[in-house]
């Protein structure tokens, strides 16, 4: 497989050999969906915790005596009937993480750039270095590529300049190769990726 090569301003330098085993993988919907949806339940805090009644403070005597009072019978003041009371089923504090098998995770990601690939949003280019961290400079890049809405910028190693001129685009984000995943693949509409990453890839996958 054969893809264009492109320059920082969109134009066609030349061309790139695609690996068939990362571009040329027919997509499972099946395979796709597992792999998301544990990508997003690893995302997931899952700090939220209510206190029952045994964990709030107080309640250590009944509020008054059983009977003969003309009031409703009560044992403790932490009674999820009252207020300050303990939660009745409320969330407690857990682990969302799913694992799946490594091998799974790495064919996912080779349908998920294949059908980046077959779709027309895959763009590759040179290199993404830059002078110095400019957002304008990055904008720049987006508009000549064609990528300006929920663009991912995968390059081979971390650029200091790369990262900080991308901070201040909210629909631009920079991901090392190594770091790639099906979700981040599938999430974006314009992948761009290093001629650098690209072979990396290949080694990986």
């Amino acid at each position: 497989m054969e893809a264009q090569l492109l320059n920082q301003k969109g134009e066609e330098i030349g061309k790139v050999e695609l690996p068939e085993g990362v571009f040329g993988r027919a997509p499972s919907r099946l395979l796709l969906h597992e792999i998301t949806t544990a990508a997003l339940a690893n995302r997931r805090s899952g700090t939220a915790h209510a206190k029952k009644r045994d964990e709030v403070s107080g309640g250590g005597r009944k509020p008054w005596k059983q009977k003969h009072t003309g009031r409703a019978r009560h044992g403790s003041i932490r009674s999820p009937l009252w207020r300050k009371g303990g939660v009745v089923f409320g969330p407690r504090t857990r682990s969302w993480r799913q694992d799946p098998p490594q091998e799974k995770k790495r064919l996912a990601l080779a349908q998920a750039l294949s059908a980046r690939a077959k779709d027309g949003s895959l763009r590759i280019v040179d290199s993404l270095a830059l002078d110095g961290a400019k957002t304008r400079q990055v904008a720049q890049i987006l508009k000549a590529l064609k990528a300006e809405r929920r663009a991912l910028l995968v390059s081979d190693q971390y650029d200091g300049n790369l990262v900080r001129a991308s901070r201040n685009l909210s629909e631009a984000k920079v991901m090392l190769v190594s770091h790639l995943d099906a979700y981040e693949v599938l999430a974006c509409r314009g992948l761009i990726i290093t001629k650098a990453a690209i072979e990396k890839l290949g080694a990986r996958i």
